[in-house]
């Protein structure tokens, strides 16, 4: 599952997306890391392939794909969450980012400003990110003084070019990193390394320009940097289309000149910036949609659903979705040579629907 954890000065409407998000309200499940409480939430990714596949097989159950949220309420500050295990876990960081005025909200010096609350917040991660690296950086000092051996000496030079960029500034997802550079680093799980998910919380009476809310706001800047996405929402609204069923929300949406909610698009959104897909797998019992990195290969994508069918894996039987969803079986794709037998080599594509050959 895709885990993502909510950042935000106070008063961003965070919180109030979280709840929207995963509608976890008093049942959303909580865990205590360090001195803070997060709470999680989930909310399905939506995909159109999923409800036709559904409609193609009548299964008992259909299981969309889905983002784990966390949110720590309050004034948590970037440092404070270093400690906070669903942080740290995250694969990436969705920043509440304030772009709407209210009388009963307490506003900076200046007024609504998003490009300055956001850079204030990209600090923090930067300033969070540093005094691990510095404090790891003194402890490889001390060990190889010791004659510690191991690959003390790469670890340092990787952790040498975080330090200087994050005294430049710079976050570490901006860095381009060989892929055993980055492995290094994945055990540190820092929050600035992060892809970055900006959510542009509008007024009411600015949901017409969110095609521009980027522009609008000032984040140009943040959004010319590698690992960073934005999406504009407005969470006054969010809440009424919530409240309303799906047919009213639906005239609802199309009166603002709206395809879908903000909602889909933030998870969809982070779905996207960490470059993951969707493979199927159907049946009487169940149709499900099942997240892996672009790129995976086939052992992967089984080890998504048991690491037993990773472990025993054999081959994998796949079909297009769009060759089964237009011949209409299984049966009808295999007379047409449309099903594949595929080995520990093949690159899951998006749209996959497989069936996992594994030993026990």
């Amino acid at each position: 599952m895709l885990r993502a954890g909510l950042i935000g000065l106070p008063a961003t409407g965070k919180t109030t997306l979280f709840s929207l998000l995963t509608r976890a309200g008093a049942d959303g499940a909580t865990g205590r890391f360090g001195h803070n409480e997060a709470h999680i939430g989930t909310a399905a990714v939506r995909d159109d392939r999923l409800d036709r596949l559904t409609a193609l097989y009548e299964p008992q159950r259909r299981v969309p794909a889905t983002v784990a949220f966390a949110d720590v309420a309050g004034a948590a500050t970037p440092r404070s969450l270093v400690d906070v295990g669903a942080y740290r876990e995250a694969h990436a960081l969705l920043h509440v980012v304030r772009a709407f005025h209210a009388d009963d909200v307490p506003h900076a010096a200046g007024g609504v400003d998003a490009a300055r609350d956001a850079q204030a917040v990209e600090d923090e991660l930067i300033l969070a990110d540093l005094e691990v690296t510095e404090r790891r950086l003194e402890r490889i000092e001390r060990d190889k003084r010791k004659g510690a051996g191991g690959n003390l000496d790469r670890e340092a030079g990787v952790l040498a070019r975080c330090r200087e960029a994050l005294e430049d500034g710079s976050p570490i997802r901006s860095l381009e990193l060989e892929r055993d550079d980055a492995r290094t680093l994945r055990g540190f799980q820092f929050l600035s390394a992060k892809p970055l998910l900006l959510v542009i919380n509008l007024d009411e009476d600015d949901i017409g320009e969110a095609d521009r809310a980027v522009e609008l706001t000032g984040l140009s800047g943040m959004l010319s940097q590698a690992h960073v996405r934005a999406v504009p929402v407005c969470a006054k609204i969010e809440l009424e289309i919530a409240q309303l069923d799906a047919e009213d929300a639906r005239m609802f949406l199309a009166d603002l000149g709206l395809r879908e909610p903000g909602l889909h698009r933030i998870v969809r959104a982070a779905y996207e910036l960490l470059g993951y897909i969707s493979f199927f797998t159907v049946g009487k019992d169940e149709c499900r949609a099942w997240s892996i990195a672009n790129g995976s290969l086939a052992p992967e994508a089984a080890g998504a659903i048991h690491t037993d069918m990773q472990r025993g894996f054999i081959r994998a039987e796949v079909v297009s979705y769009e060759n089964l969803t237009g011949r209409g079986s299984l049966t009808a794709c295999r007379n047409h040579g449309e099903v594949r037998l595929e080995g520990k080599e093949y690159v899951v594509q998006d749209g996959d629907v497989i069936n996992f050959r594994f030993a026990t």
